[in-house]
C-alpha cells in the first residue's frame, strides 16, 4: 500500500488523502460462503465472526495510518437470498424462508456478523479516532430495499432469486455448470435480474444499491459539495 501511495501521489499524498474516500470491504462474504461450501456448521461460522471483524478493523487502522480521514466499511448482504446458497440449502420446510423467499438462518448469520462489525466500528471511532469519519455501509438494508421495490425498479418479480447467467433448478444455478461453462446460457435481459451468476449481482442491481447507499451515507460523510 505504501508503495502504491508513493507512486501515485508522492509528496502530496497526505493532502490528497484528506480529500479521498476509502472503501474497506466488503470483507467476510467469501469467508462465510466458502465455510458453508465446506460444510461448516452455523456454530462454527458464528465463532469465526470476531476474527473476521478484527481483521477488518486492523485494515481500517492501516489506512488511517497512511492518512485516510473518511472510510466506508461495508457489512454483508443477506446471503440467504443468493441463488448459490438457496440452491445448496434448499428445503421443503416453508418456515425456513422469509417473505422474500430468503433463508432465515443464513440471513441471521449475516445480521449477527453485521451487528458485531457495526459495534467494532463505533468503538474504534469513539475510543481511538474521534476525528476520523468511519461509516458503516449497510449493504444488508440496501439489498432488502431492493427486494421490496424490485418490480418498481424494473426487475422481474419471478426472477428475483434466479441467476441470469446459469442453468438448472429453481434458482437457475448449478455449481457443476456455472456461468462461463460451455452451454450455460445468459438471460435475455440482465437488467431485469438481481443476480448475475448466482453469486455476484447484475449491473442494474449494483446501480440501485449504490443509489440507496449514497443517499444513506452522504449526510454523515462530512463532504463539502
Amino acid at each position: 500500500m505504501s508503495s502504491h501511495f508513493n507512486s501515485t501521489c508522492f509528496l502530496d499524498c497526505s493532502k490528497d488523502l484528506k480529500k479521498a474516500l476509502f472503501l474497506v470491504g466488503e470483507i467476510g462474504g467469501n469467508e462465510f460462503n466458502y465455510g458453508l461450501l465446506q460444510g461448516k456448521t452455523m456454530e462454527e461460522l458464528t465463532a469465526m465472526v470476531p476474527e473476521v471483524v478484527q481483521i477488518i478493523i486492523n485494515a481500517v487502522e492501516t489506512v488511517i495510518g497512511f492518512g485516510a480521514v473518511r472510510i466506508v466499511i461495508p457489512g454483508n448482504f443477506p446471503i440467504g437470498c443468493m441463488p448459490n446458497l438457496l440452491t445448496m440449502f434448499s428445503t421443503n420446510n416453508s418456515t425456513a424462508y422469509d417473505e422474500y423467499h430468503c433463508l432465515k438462518d443464513l440471513n441471521n448469520l449475516a445480521i449477527f456478523y453485521n451487528h458485531h462489525l457495526q459495534k467494532a466500528i463505533q468503538e474504534l471511532e469513539k475510543e481511538y479516532y474521534p476525528n476520523i469519519t468511519l461509516i458503516y455501509g449497510d449493504y444488508y438494508s440496501a439489498y432488502q430495499w431492493l427486494l421490496q421495490n424490485a418490480t418498481s425498479l424494473g426487475f422481474d418479480k419471478n426472477s428475483l432469486q434466479k441467476a441470469c447467467c446459469g442453468i438448472g433448478g429453481e434458482y437457475n444455478y448449478d455449481k457443476s455448470r456455472i456461468c462461463g461453462a460451455p452451454g450455460v446460457p445468459i438471460c435475455g435481459n440482465p437488467a431485469t435480474y438481481i443476480s448475475w451468476d448466482g453469486v455476484h449481482l447484475t449491473q442494474a442491481a449494483y446501480k440501485w444499491l449504490t443509489i440507496w447507499l449514497i443517499d444513506d451515507m452522504l449526510p454523515t460523510l462530512n463532504c463539502q459539495l
